[in-house]
This record gives structure tokens, C-alpha cells and sequence, in this order.
């Protein structure tokens, strides 16, 4: 699998740049390794947060804090390596959809004022990401010992997949176009490396998204409201 430096160089290499970078961290002088080792974990980190991608998605108990907030049960603290929450989920769930609400009452909402479908429905649990009075993320919901499922920060390159590691180069090319070339060339190769990206950002998602089985489905009244 691609390695940092790997990737750096297919991104340098995108934009027609015959440099070889052989080191990141540190630089090892040129301006293409400078520019790189300053805008490598950003195009990394937006890339990660664009779609909640299987290599990076994992589940978490969360842990309960004493703080209360109004309108919510329960709040929690969000994991350190959090790039993007997914959702919350009960602790024997196997999937984003497993909460079974009972059909509407006269004003069409629970007693926790979460709308609902005639019928019934699967739908994930509402949660509300916020930061704390002392700093720290945290996560607001009525789920009891919720669990999260979540994007976590990958920097291991060997987890990537093929798409992925493609479209993150190209992603880095549309950064480091700027810098390295300049001016309005170096402003239209940072365009048409953004048209790249997305095209193979597009089909990494579809291959991503062919991993994922599980789907919600409608829950008719007379089930919903056993």
C-alpha cells in the first residue's frame, strides 16, 4: 500500500512535477516537500470527514458525564479521535436503524419531541453535538448507555483503500497546485486537480458504500405497536 511519501509524489506527479519527495518529516528542503508536509494532513483530515468511510468507522461505549442539559437525557463525552459522529446507537444494536418508535399520538411527536411516521418507523436516534462550558466535545441524547459510532482519524496509510489513496492525491495536487506553480496556471490546475478529485471521490464512495448490507425498512402499525 502507499506510503505519505507515496502519496505526496502521485500529487506531485498529478500536476506534472517531476520532483521525487524522499522525506516529510521532517522536509527535507525542497519547496515541494515544505508546501506537502504543511498541507498533507489537512487535504488527509478533509478527505476523512467527506464520507464516513468503512476503514475508518468504529463503535465506542460513551462514557456518561454529570452535566445536565435541558430537552436531553444524557450527556456524553465524544471520543478523543473523532473525525465525524455517525450515530448513537443502543448497546446491542447491529444497525444505525434499530430504534422502534410506536405510532404518532394526537400532536404527532414523543414524549422527547421526536417526530414520527403514522405506522411507526426505524429511524436513528437524535443526538446533538456541542462543546462543553470547560472545552470538550460533547454528545446530547436520550439514548441510555449509548453507544456512537463514529469516524475515527486515520493516519496509517496502509488502511487506506486504492480509491481512497487516489482520490486523496488529487486532493493534495488541487493544494499544492497554487505554491508550487503560481499564478493563473497554478490557479487552473488547482481547479481542473478539484474536478479529478471528484470524480474519483464519487467512485470511492460507491465502492465504499457497496460494504454496507443493512438498510432501515418501514414497521407497519400493528407491529409498532406491540
Amino acid at each position: 500500500m502507499a506510503s505519505e511519501i507515496d502519496i505526496v509524489n502521485l500529487a506531485l506527479a498529478n500536476l506534472g512535477d517531476n520532483a521525487t519527495v524522499t522525506s516529510l518529516y521532517p522536509p527535507e528542503g525542497s519547496a515541494q516537500s515544505e508546501h506537502a508536509a504543511r498541507f498533507y494532513p489537512i487535504a488527509r483530515d478533509t478527505l476523512l470527514e467527506m464520507h464516513p468511510w468503512s476503514f475508518t468507522t468504529k463503535r465506542a461505549t460513551l462514557n456518561l458525564l454529570a452535566i445536565t442539559v435541558p430537552q436531553w437525557d444524557y450527556v456524553y463525552a465524544m471520543p478523543n479521535n473523532t473525525i465525524k459522529c455517525i450515530a448513537v446507537i443502543p448497546p446491542d444494536s447491529n444497525s444505525d436503524y434499530s430504534s422502534i418508535y410506536s405510532p404518532v399520538d394526537t400532536l404527532g411527536y414523543t414524549a422527547n419531541n421526536v417526530p414520527l411516521v403514522q405506522g411507526g418507523q426505524y429511524i436513528p436516534q437524535p443526538f446533538q453535538v456541542e462543546s462543553s462550558d470547560t472545552g470538550i466535545d460533547i454528545i446530547l441524547t436520550n439514548q441510555e448507555d449509548a453507544v456512537l459510532r463514529y469516524s475515527a482519524s486515520i493516519t496509517d496509510t496502509t488502511r487506506f483503500t486504492a480509491l481512497f489513496t487516489v482520490t486523496l492525491s488529487w486532493h493534495l495536487a488541487s493544494m499544492l497546485a497554487g505554491p508550487i506553480i503560481k499564478g493563473d496556471v497554478g490557479a487552473a490546475e488547482a481547479g481542473r486537480c478539484i474536478k479529478m478529485m471528484g470524480i474519483f471521490l464519487q467512485k470511492a464512495k460507491e465502492t465504499d458504500s457497496d460494504d454496507r448490507l443493512v438498510k432501515p425498512g418501514h414497521i407497519v402499525s400493528w407491529v409498532a405497536g406491540r
